[in-house]
């Protein structure tokens, strides 16, 4: 275990849980939950800037590049999620979650001064990687320095902000495009450099985020982890409050080798794994079929004009939004079980639904959206509860890795599989005239939701209101 084998006895994660809701909470939500806005705004700048960029003003790409682009941002994605995840766990969160910003700081500023596809698709995946190893070293300091009680809306709520920056980016685009306002070749250059912007102003922030006293206590540094959960407390509450027992017995570790992780998750936390796999997966296949061809769905079937498809994002933002909020405090109160299974089947069932009156022909553009704001009302919450319980279900010491392996195959799956199907299906419903074939994917992706639900039931962990450690004992734990 790196040579190290003291123990000691804790209190720290009493501590944390114990601690009332307060400015500091709010800091460590805005200053780390802003990846999640980031990543919004990155896919949603890059749908929206495809088409500008074919154009010669700009970087004249065929539309080949602008496909092989998207894929390269996910390469990188999964690269970075995957390399710092495992750096997360083994140098700390606070390291990370300043390297992965600047990574995609330095990406994103690139991105926009690129002057061919190669140099675009290169800073596309470099930016990619800071987004992907945000995921990981954030989500682990998040889910680390928030109380149990309330864990579980806040991750949701957080998840939600995603689509804000989705919002941001198709509202820039209006704007930036239009020739009207500023030429084209800037346009599509100035809409990068927003994220650029937001992340600047995050780095500031993120100087008051302290490391996570939880990873500290484990790796020797229990002096320090002692300092900042005092220094919190004093701050919060502005008194000593009574000493917590210190239940928790650590043999401390400078890191958990390669093959302790393996035996973790493919032995130890079997069941876990499958069920972080079908929640992940089945998601990101829900999601990603929908939102990367809802613009191909209104133009194809509904005859609206491509020039006004970005008005139909906001509505589909705002449900994805507001069910997060709604929703997530049930988490916390209802149950983790109940609550993911049930927005999982019913998230399924609604799709299936309005897909019957899509093959109909029962829908116009305006209550398609509607039936679209309805159902990601609730797949929003469910999509987020998948990041909650792959984030919250291993132990401390792979809490970054786990999220890490989870979100590249969900990446993966969903970010690839799922736009080439649903397209695929588009164009033979486009070409023969019959609905039949994407009501058939609708079908499909509805009906993974349900399965996913079922695995909920039978597997799933009542993670609700209690420590992480006593959701996933920790491996030093003696």
């Amino acid at each position: 275990m790196g040579g190290m084998e003291r123990i000691i006895a804790t209190n720290i994660p009493e501590r944390l849980d114990r601690l009332p809701w307060s400015r500091w909470h709010w800091l460590i939500v805005i200053s780390l939950g802003v990846t999640w806005v980031l990543d919004g705004l990155e896919v949603t700048l890059a749908g929206a800037l495809g088409s500008a960029l074919t154009l010669p003003q700009t970087l004249g790409l065929t539309d080949y590049e602008v496909g092989a682009s998207a894929t390269a941002y996910l390469i990188g994605a999964v690269a970075g999620a995957l390399g710092f995840g495992y750096a997360t766990d083994r140098l700390g969160r606070k390291k990370l979650f300043y390297l992965t910003l600047l990574v995609y700081l330095a990406g994103t500023a690139a991105t926009a001064c690129s002057w061919d596809f190669w140099s675009y698709a290169v800073f596309r995946a470099i930016t990619g990687a800071g987004i992907g190893g945000e995921y990981a070293a954030i989500n682990s300091a998040i889910d680390e320095l928030i109380p149990a009680r309330v864990r579980g809306r806040v991750d949701l709520m957080i998840n939600s902000t995603f689509w804000v920056g989705a919002a941001l980016g198709a509202g820039a685009t209006v704007w930036l495009l239009d020739p009207h306002y500023i030429p084209t070749w800037l346009g599509w250059r100035l809409a990068f450099g927003i994220g650029a912007v937001i992340g600047l102003v995050v780095l500031f922030f993120r100087h008051w985020v302290p490391e996570s006293p939880r990873w500290l206590m484990t790796h020797g540094r229990e002096e320090q982890a002692e300092e900042i959960i005092a220094g919190v407390e004093k701050e919060i509450v502005g008194e000593p409050q009574p000493e917590a027992p210190k239940t928790l017995r650590i043999r401390q570790r400078h890191h958990t080798p390669w093959r302790e992780i393996w035996r973790t998750v493919a032995q130890v936390h079997r069941r876990r794994s499958i069920l972080g796999l079908v929640l992940m997966g089945s998601q990101a296949f829900f999601y990603n079929g929908i939102f990367f061809t809802y613009s191909l769905v209104l133009v194809r079937f509904y005859g609206v004009p491509e020039a006004t498809v970005g008005t139909y994002l906001l509505p589909f933002a705002l449900g994805n939004i507001a069910g997060p909020f709604v929703l997530g405090p049930f988490f916390d109160t209802v149950g983790r079980k109940k609550m993911i299974a049930g927005t999982y089947a019913l998230s399924g069932i609604l799709l299936a639904g309005s897909g019957w009156l899509f093959q109909a022909g029962a829908l116009t553009a305006t209550s398609q959206t509607v039936a679209w704001m309805l159902i990601f009302f609730v797949a929003s919450a469910a999509a987020s509860s998948a990041y909650l319980t792959v984030s919250e279900i291993f132990p401390l010491e792979i809490r970054g890795m786990a999220i890490a392996l989870f979100y590249a195959a969900g990446t993966l799956v969903g970010g690839v599989a799922a736009p080439v199907l649903f397209g695929t299906l588009i164009a033979w419903s486009a070409a023969d005239g019959s609905r039949t074939p994407l009501f058939c994917g609708y079908l499909l992706a509805g009906a993974l939701m349900v399965l996913a639900a079922v695995f909920e039931l039978l597997w799933g962990v009542a993670a609700e209101r209690k420590s992480l450690e006593s959701v996933a004992q920790p491996l030093s734990a003696t």
